[in-house]
């Protein structure tokens, strides 16, 4: 080392000590923050935002759909465009509603739905037509041969492309919303409403060029070229996109439900069903350009019967997940989380929807201030539900509306003969009105809270049995909490309701003649939110079940009652 090194080793300056005793005086010296010139930098913050991500999205596929509809309208024209997405539109219900009444049983969130849709329509058409388009003039280019570059864009790339594009929505989901991807349904949902949303852009394109030849060769009516595309791609195929796609759902599916250590296997799957999806395309789109009955005879042999075996898998899918709440429920009734019944009507759609039913027209009766039981055995023979027979609702037999037996209106019973009559307190019509209204919404909430339930409920299995199959993550125990909580607080509402269901369904056929589950007084739904805790969680409404568990000192959400709930 040479004299000036050390010379300019020497001149720096000293690294103050860290010493206790001058801690707080180093730390006092410190400007405050807003005159700080060193701040921290928030490396990766801003992509941990979900109002960033959120809005990321959001402007992507904004984007998208405006290059789309921009291409779109300058290849077909704006009056093409117009009849284009006037026809487009007309499948596009029965193919969501297909989809929703499969995912009945847990259904997703809408927000997956709508990105789905809306990444098929937008990002997956986008990147078809300019891919596509690119490759078919490179072919056209490099042969020489226009007509052979059509016949293998629509038989090898389109496939390809299309495939690929819609199957990163799928993608997406899987890895970004891994909670809510379970299985097999899930995947064929999502797969099948994103390719809903990319049949219906490119049906926009068909449809506006087939009405621009009309327009040109002057044809009209049931012989024009806009009718016959029409009926083979609305009536006779909208499912062919989503057929295509779901093969690549179910191979997501697949993986979902594969253990975790699984890692071969989970990767496999799904390229193994985009591959499935990629031929079947090919082979349709081959159909109708090397033979003019290669279509229908594509469309008899293979294409009906693909459509219902892959529909027969669906349903197939659907009532497993039924079967799962059957299987996995009754555990947490035997630790007294759930009543007996509460099981077997989870199990079935119908007894889920007379459950919600039951509860909607419950509180609006109650919240009227009726004490009729809407449901439930014992009464007699053509007898309405909770009155004596011939008695009108909620008076003595006789009686006249709000006065005593023989009392002559606008006098208070005792009254003397000298009296002056006043008049009744009739309740005016908006008060009338606004009381109906304000019942309905109690019923429109306690049917909610047994949704509710049930959804919360349908998650706990499938959590179980994705713990069985090994699938689930580290945070089992914490989720499982957590869907616990939010079942103990609905309970209330939600357990009498889906009893009655079960006994209204003959699910559940007891050895004695049961009485009604709701007999006694009811609690009010909005008295869900807090845990029942103790002899107070009755007060006020002659109910008391008993003691339960409670988020006090000491609280331990397994500490459950000595008998199940009632």
């Amino acid at each position: 080392m040479t004299d000036g090194s050390v010379q300019q080793w020497q001149s720096q300056p000293a690294v103050p000590l860290l010493e206790e005793q001058r801690v707080g005086e180093i730390l006092a010296a410190v400007p405050e923050r807003g005159q700080w010139r060193y701040r921290p930098r928030r490396v990766g913050m801003v992509w941990r935002s979900r109002t960033f991500r959120v809005a990321t999205v959001f402007t992507v596929l904004a984007l998208c759909g405006l290059a789309i509809l921009a291409l779109v309208r300058d290849q077909t024209g704006t009056q093409g465009f117009l009849v284009g997405l006037g026809l487009a539109v007309l499948p596009v219900p029965l193919l969501l509603a297909a989809f929703r009444w499969l995912d009945r049983v847990d259904p997703g969130p809408w927000r997956n739905v709508l990105f789905a849709f809306a990444w098929g329509a937008f990002a997956a058409a986008l990147v078809a037509i300019l891919a596509n388009s690119f490759a078919t003039r490179w072919i056209a280019t490099t042969t020489a041969d226009p007509s052979n570059a059509d016949t293998l864009g629509a038989t090898v790339i389109a496939p390809v492309v299309e495939e690929s594009a819609k199957a990163a929505a799928v993608l997406l989901i899987f890895l970004f919303r891994r909670r809510e991807f379970n299985g097999i349904v899930d995947g064929i949902v999502i797969a099948g409403i994103t390719a809903s949303g990319f049949a219906f852009t490119e049906n926009i394109l068909y449809l506006g060029n087939a009405f621009g030849q009309d327009q040109q060769i002057g044809t009209s009516g049931v012989v024009s070229v806009t009718a016959a595309t029409f009926f083979v791609r609305a009536v006779m195929s909208p499912f062919a996109h989503p057929l295509f796609t779901v093969l690549t759902g179910t191979g997501f599916g697949l993986a979902a439900a594969s253990a975790r250590h699984r890692r071969i296997r989970r990767i496999l799957l799904p390229l193994l069903g985009l591959v499935l999806a990629m031929g079947m395309h090919s082979l349709w789109n081959g159909s109708a350009v090397f033979s003019p009955y290669g279509f229908y005879a594509v469309y008899a042999v293979f294409m009906v019967p693909a459509f219902g075996l892959v529909t027969w898998l669906a349903i197939w899918s659907r009532r497993r997940e039924l079967r799962t709440l059957a299987a996995e429920l009754p555990s947490y009734a035997a630790a007294g989380w759930l009543t007996p019944a509460e099981p077997l009507a989870l199990s079935t759609m119908r007894a889920r929807g007379l459950a919600r039913d039951a509860a909607r027209r419950r509180y609006t009766l109650a919240a009227q201030g009726s004490q009729e039981i809407p449901y439930g055995p014992g009464r007699a023979p053509g007898a309405m539900p909770g009155r004596a027979p011939g008695a009108m609702p909620g008076r003595a037999p006789g009686a006249m509306p709000g006065r005593a037996p023989g009392a002559m209106p606008g006098w208070a019973p005792g009254a003397t003969s000298g009296a002056v009559p006043g008049p009744a307190p009739w309740p005016s019509a908006q008060a009338t009105a606004q009381a109906q209204a304000m019942a309905k919404a109690h019923g429109k909430a306690a049917a909610r809270t047994v949704a509710e339930y049930e959804s919360f409920a349908t998650s706990l299995a499938s959590l179980r049995l994705q713990a069985r199959r090994g699938t689930v993550g580290p945070d089992f125990a914490e989720r499982e909490l957590e869907l616990l909580h939010h079942l103990w607080q609905r309970r209330k509402v939600a357990a009498p309701a889906l009893t009655y269901a079960a006994q209204a369904t003959g699910l559940l056929r007891p050895h004695r003649r049961p009485s009604p589950p709701y007999s006694g007084p009811f609690p009010p739904h909005t008295q869900y939110g807090t845990y029942l805790n103790g002899p107070t969680q009755g007060q006020g409404h002659g109910h008391n079940p008993g003691p339960g568990p409670g988020p006090g000192p000491g609280y331990n959400p397994y500490l459950l009652p000595q008998q199940p709930p009632h």
